[in-house]
């Protein structure tokens, strides 16, 4: 990924020449910069931007360095009408005494307003532009963001957006430290996600420091990529077709799949990492219309067909291969299934109604997980592999999907999505929260905040050490941003 912002330039009155520097491998952002303060009717700070227009929502983590000069030293996002110290704006402010507070400047030469919250010291934080309002989000990491401010402001369309600092003193400089900056072009009210698919990023996730890496931008849509057994490669699904990510130079290679090239975002490697289980609604003589699982070669080949009722939709492998776990509708009702990965008669685990969906293997064997809608939210539920005691284990104000077993079976990631979504559903184009559960304690804590949705986190992707998970963001702008 290239660094986001094409300009670096100190507002106001250059005192002392702040810098930009980029880190390439963190894809991390070092901003230092002077200026006595952004308030008034001038500013000066240091400012890392890029020209955007439309809606669009920034978002980013970031900390001040040292334990600075001026408790009001502060550092954020902005969006900014011109590059003039008098400039109209709004922006997202951090100070170093951990006031927050949304700032801005209706017309050039105003006085400057704000907006300020309870939340103190937030290291995450939000601004988006919708039409004429301006929202300000913000949360301590690990925890959910909140509205902190909203305001409406007159922007014409094209404005400057991106990070800056400022010291709060004339010959002092500052210096924040910012990760994870993303630029994210929402769908349009209505859009069908499957109608008018996004460009997507391929991210990587260090789940102990939350720190991401793109690896990969693409215009075209893909979705739920899965770690190899060996760590070398990803596979994911693009337009019905497994493509293989090869870890080493970031470059997709189609894999073989036969006849069978309707596969959809269901799909995921053996313990042993020899075989590859997919959904795919590709049609057979004699057999019903739907979503079918399949097995194959782990390098190609033409696929097995496991299941003769559909739809069904893969989502574990026992750990010694000799079981399939499948979400499956049977009589107007999804619940969960097993049947053996060579074929044979299907048993039913669960038959509670509502929608039960994406069923795991704990590592061990001894643990089916899966998310059901038995209570009315979607909720992260756990079973004994033979389907007995079913209990609910995450909890809270989201609608819980998709849980991924870690490799040595203590943590489990899933993407939750907010209550205005149905619980039923996990569509496109929604801003998702990565969610990281202490299996035995039940500690939760965010690990991403992300705009995405189907596709995003649907089958597993740990990484072999269990350091790293695999995941797709999306975007109707460029991706790269």
């Amino acid at each position: 990924m290239k660094t986001a912002f094409d300009i670096n330039t100190d507002v106001g009155i250059k005192r002392i020449l702040g810098k930009t520097e980029y880190d390439a491998n963190k894809q991390s952002y070092t901003i230092t910069g002077c200026g006595s303060n952004i308030w008034g009717t001038e500013d000066e700070f240091h400012f890392a931007t890029q020209k955007a227009n439309g809606d669009f929502i920034l978002t980013v983590q970031g900390e001040l360095l040292g334990i600075g000069k001026n408790p009001h030293r502060k550092f954020g996002l902005m969006f900014r009408q011109n590059l003039e110290g008098n400039s109209l704006h709004a922006s997202a402010a951090i100070h170093g005494d951990g006031l927050t507070s949304l700032q801005y400047r209706e017309s050039d030469g105003a006085e400057t307003r704000e907006v300020l919250s309870s939340l103190i010291a937030p290291d995450v934080i939000q601004l988006e532009r919708a039409g004429q309002i301006v929202i300000m989000r913000a949360a301590q990491k690990g925890k959910e963001l909140t509205e902190t401010g909203r305001i409406s402001i007159c922007f014409t369309d094209d404005i400057y957006v991106g990070l800056f600092v400022c010291s709060h003193e004339k010959d002092v400089e500052e210096t924040a430290v910012f990760w994870n900056f993303r630029l994210d072009v929402p769908a349009i009210s209505g859009t069908d996600g499957y109608k008018n698919p996004s460009p997507s990023r391929l991210e990587l996730l260090d789940v102990d420091n939350g720190i991401r890496k793109v690896i990969y931008t693409t215009p075209d849509h893909i979705e739920a990529p899965n770690w190899s057994r060996d760590g070398k490669y990803l596979l994911l699904n693009q337009e019905g077709k497994i493509f293989k990510f090869q870890l080493n130079d970031y470059c997709p290679e189609l894999l073989d799949t036969g006849k069978v090239q309707s596969n959809n975002n269901d799909h995921g490697i053996s313990f042993d990492g020899k075989l590859l289980a997919l959904s795919s609604h590709t049609e057979q003589l004699g057999c019903k219309s739907g979503s079918q699982i399949y097995v194959v070669d782990i390098n190609g080949g033409e696929p097995t067909k496991i299941t003769d009722q559909a739809p069904s939709y893969w989502h574990g492998w026992s750990p010694d291969g000799k079981t399939l776990v499948y979400t499956a509708d049977r009589d107007g009702n999804h619940n969960i299934w097993a049947i053996p990965a060579t074929g044979g008669q299907e048993i039913r685990l669960t038959t509670t109604h509502g929608l039960d969906d994406g069923p795991e293997y704990s590592p061990d064997g001894e643990y089916i997980y899966f998310n059901s809608t038995r209570t009315g939210q979607m909720k992260i539920w756990r079973m004994k592999s033979d389907g007995g005691n079913q209990e609910q284990i995450s909890f809270g104000d989201c609608n819980d999907w998709f849980a991924h077993l870690s490799p040595d079976g203590k943590r489990m990631i899933y993407i939750s999505y907010p209550l205005s979504v149905p619980a039923d559903s996990h569509p496109h184009n929604e801003r998702v929260l990565l969610r990281v559960q202490d299996v035995k304690s039940g500690e939760v804590q965010v690990v991403a905040y992300l705009y995405g949705g189907q596709g995003t986190l649907n089958v597993p992707a740990w990484s072999p050490d269990g350091k790293y998970v695999a995941f797709v963001s999306y975007t109707y702008g460029n991706p790269e941003i």
